[in-house]
């Protein structure tokens, strides 16, 4: 079965509306985190931006400590953000393009443009026993880069096939593009996951194209179930609906 992993950014941003620069804080996103476990997720996601503008060096140091399934790192190629995790030891990191005035990652690495830094990056988190993922379009191109950067998994952006989930027409197209990177990139010896945009309508379809995706990351989708049904049953129904499909 594919697995679920559970970002918990978006527990932070709710904390730093009311608590910004302050070093606790509610809600916890790291209680959060264990919720998500005890509902049977299979990993937990945070993304540490340059800007802490959500997730906090003390979240992902009590998260390294406390959570017992799966830690994914996602993070900017930066000289200090690669220090932390090489000193955080998660399990894995996904390197994702970061810009300081967008409201989420907004597209897919340029791999093919920054192959030798990303790659200097992919062999010092191997020395340290961390795997990497790289956060890419599903593109020829970047696939092909991925898979020469010495990674081992990569993370199909499917923010695109979600904002045109409701065009039938575009809809297929965005899944065909995502179903023909899959089969390249298994080719290529790639682990795939994929992720943002994904929610409760559109996570079925998805799967029903490419059932073999490895792990799902959900994010924004599941927090804000969670509002009204609660986190636990808000991750307990996402793992329902991979389950089906």
């Amino acid at each position: 079965m594919t697995k679920l992993g559970v970002n918990i950014d978006h527990v932070a941003t709710l904390r730093q509306a009311r608590y910004r620069g302050l070093q606790s804080g509610e809600p916890d996103p790291v209680e959060a985190a264990l919720i998500c476990e005890t509902a049977g997720a299979h990993g937990i996601t945070a993304h540490l931006r340059e800007d802490r503008r959500h997730i906090l060096d003390r979240d992902v140091r009590m998260l390294r400590e406390r959570i017992t399934t799966r830690l994914n790192l996602e993070m900017a190629n930066t000289p200090e953000i690669v220090a932390i995790a090489l000193d955080l030891k998660p399990e894995i990191i996904c390197l994702v393009p970061e810009r300081r005035q967008e409201l989420t990652t907004e597209g897919g690495l340029d791999v093919r443009g920054s192959l030798s830094d990303i790659a200097t990056t992919c062999g010092l988190m191997s020395e340290a026993d961390i795997e990497v993922s790289l956060f890419i379009d599903p593109v020829p191109a970047q696939i092909e880069a991925a898979a020469e950067s010495g990674c081992g998994f990569i993370e199909f952006h499917t923010g695109s096939f979600a904002e045109h989930f409701s065009d039938a027409d575009q809809r297929e197209a965005e899944l065909t593009r995502l179903a023909e990177g899959f089969t390249l990139a298994r080719q290529a010896g790639l682990t795939v996951n994929a992720g943002h945009g994904l929610n409760y309508e559109n996570v079925a379809v998805l799967l029903n194209r490419i059932p073999d995706l490895h792990e799902l990351n959900i994010g924004h989708s599941i927090i804000s179930r969670a509002i009204t049904s609660g986190l636990a049953r808000a991750v307990e129904d996402m793992l329902a609906l991979i389950r089906s499909a």
